[in-house]
């Protein structure tokens, strides 16, 4: 699953982008958003390389040497999904500062409106089954738990929430397990679930908040 090990690419505030790493962002997402285009009119199955090289203007040996394969197209496209569940939650965390019910319920729901309207999560819950597809958010989903979970962390340790590393790690980590156990079982129609996560997860957030509260004990 080595085609997880790009993400988005990030600078400190101020720094430059090198160029040949944003050429390649840039790259990257114009074939994802190709291959999104693409799902909004036909199935995965029916999607190939070629299709999506020629959604984007590039050959399809670019294509290929971006993804090596159609998995790893698919890898790195719920790769930047995993992401925007991220900006979600990182949005929301520092709208709502000491609030983490209302961060959570936010960041949530804002992913379940995603995911629910993703054409490839769409695809992986119509037609015929999709093994490959489900095996990206099941069985070989560690490469997104992975990187998710980081991004998490660091929100965690370095927003208004100051959770020490243990904490902002267990913490994050069953966040993103449990969003992305939503992705192949979408949630119930008769319950806010954003909500009911959000008043499991907000107490603990809320518990780890500066470090546990060291400071008021110390």
């Amino acid at each position: 699953m080595s085609d997880l090990s790009a993400r988005a690419v990030t600078s400190p505030a101020g720094a430059p982008v090198p160029y040949a790493l944003a050429s390649k962002q840039l790259l990257r997402n114009s074939l994802l958003d190709g291959m999104r285009q693409l799902l909004r009119t036909r199935d995965w199955s029916a999607v190939t390389m070629a299709d999506v090289a020629a959604a984007s203007g590039v050959s399809r040996q670019t294509v290929y040497n971006e993804f090596a394969s159609r998995q790893g197209l698919a890898a790195a496209y719920a790769l930047r999904l995993t992401d925007r569940f991220v900006d979600q939650v990182t949005e929301a965390i520092l709208a709502h500062e000491r609030d983490a019910r209302v961060a959570l319920a936010e960041g949530f729901s804002g992913f379940f409106v995603t995911a629910a309207d993703d054409p490839l999560i769409q695809s992986l819950l119509t037609g015929q089954a999709k093994p490959d597809l489900l095996r990206l958010i099941t069985t070989d989903a560690e490469p997104l738990i992975t990187t998710a979970s980081a991004r998490i962390v660091d929100l965690l340790q370095t927003s208004w929430v100051r959770a020490d590393e243990v904490a902002a790690v267990r913490i994050a980590r069953a966040i993103v397990r449990m969003a992305l156990s939503y992705v192949s079982m979408p949630p119930e129609t008769d319950r806010d679930v954003a909500d009911d996560l959000a008043e499991i997860f907000g107490p603990v957030v809320d518990a780890a908040a500066g470090g546990g509260r060291r400071e008021s004990t110390g």
